[in-house]
């Protein structure tokens, strides 16, 4: 069951000054939509909604709204911060069903580049990808896909088929993508002589 439960009201003012209005009031504006009801404008009390953020379980996971005695299961889609405060000013929440099949995208991380063959030739890794879209259920987003470069070498292509899904999640894309690659980094490439010229 989601981790964080989100206490909302629900805003009269729609638009840019309603928003300004609610952010006097000490609140964080936001729409919940999706399903098949009407956008609804809400707002949390800002200390709540930061607490919520700052756990690192709040955006792109499953989330409990309480309107009262209501309770529903949401997403949290999106974030916009102030660009000088850097203080979160609007969010969007997406109505899901607790299993119900949803698209989203997740972060992309490395581990054992100091132990990584290619890594340790002097090769670079570069990233395609830093998140992958996946199809899961709401309530099996997973936090990020971790990929092991222990056993890379210069020359290899990390796919998306390398990484080990947990049961009911696949990518979104139906194609064996690439997330990575190792490179020869160009002083590496000097040290070997290689006289290829780029094409």
């Amino acid at each position: 069951m989601a981790e964080i439960i989100l206490n909302v009201e629900i805003r009269e003012r729609a638009g840019t000054g309603g928003a300004r209005e609610t952010r006097r009031a000490g609140l964080v504006p936001g729409v919940l939509y999706g399903g098949d009801k009407d956008p609804v404008n809400v707002a949390v009390k800002s200390n709540e909604f930061r607490k919520a953020l700052y756990t690192g379980k709040l955006l792109g996971h499953l989330v409990t709204l309480q309107h009262g005695e209501d309770k529903q299961s949401v997403i949290a889609k999106s974030v916009q911060f102030h660009p000088v405060t850097d203080e979160p000013i609007h969010f969007d929440l997406f109505r899901v069903g607790e299993h119900q099949l949803i698209k989203i995208e997740v972060p992309v991380h490395f581990k054992n580049h100091e132990t990584s063959v290619g890594l340790k030739k002097g090769g670079s890794l570069e990233v395609i990808r830093h998140t992958v879209e996946l199809a899961c259920p709401a309530d099996q987003i997973p936090e990020e896909l971790v990929i092991d470069l222990a056993s890379h070498d210069i020359g290899d292509t990390i796919r998306i088929s390398e990484v080990k899904l947990p049961e009911g999640v696949k990518p979104a894309v139906d194609r064996d993508f690439v997330i990575a690659t190792l490179k020869a980094s160009s002083a590496a490439q000097s040290d070997a002589g290689d006289t290829t010229t780029e094409g």
